[in-house]
């Protein structure tokens, strides 16, 4: 038997894993905090709830990433601190992000990070880690659906000029 073969768990990471694990914890940590700040300035109550749950799959996956780092000896990214809670009407009109912004915000960050766990599967060679970033990325495609689905019916979404054949009707 190689080296490489058996339980993925007992197999040692490459240097590439170990990067992308850190940076991936040091990524959803840094989003955890600054949705919780977003929080404080969303108005709309379907907003609230999809940055609320963005808080969640952030901390998922820190944690999730964070496991693996530990068993495999390798110091942890820090984490910033937690965010105080805000009242938006205390936030001045010129400072306060707008709920169309904070939409926007997590649609980037949804393309981010499905585009960074498909970069990081496709350099994973053990199977586990590989394994994380698909679930991960399932997560981030099923959330990004929903952010897209909430730009729609509230009329943020800004799409790009639409392609319309010559003499097609407007």
């Amino acid at each position: 038997m190689g080296i490489l073969s058996g339980n993925p768990k007992d197999e040692p990471l490459h240097y590439g894993e170990v990067y992308t694990l850190w940076v991936g914890s040091l990524s959803a940590k840094g989003m955890a905090a600054g949705y919780s700040t977003l929080l404080n300035h969303a108005g709309d109550g379907d907003l609230k709830k999809l940055v609320e749950q963005g808080i969640k799959l952030s901390k998922d996956e820190a944690m999730a990433y964070d496991e693996v780092l530990k068993a495999n000896g390798v110091a942890l990214p820090p984490a910033p601190p937690e965010r105080p809670k805000a009242d938006l009407n205390d936030i001045p009109d010129g400072a306060r992000f707008t709920d169309p912004e904070i939409a926007a915000a997590l649609s980037r960050d949804v393309a981010v990070g499905v585009t960074a766990c498909s970069q990081a599967m496709a350099q994973c060679i053990r199977e586990d880690v590989g394994a994380l970033y698909t679930r991960f990325h399932g997560e981030k495609v099923k959330y990004g659906g929903e952010v897209l689905r909430l730009n729609k019916e509230k009329g943020w979404l800004v799409p790009p000029p639409l392609h319309r054949e010559p003499g097609e009707a407007k």
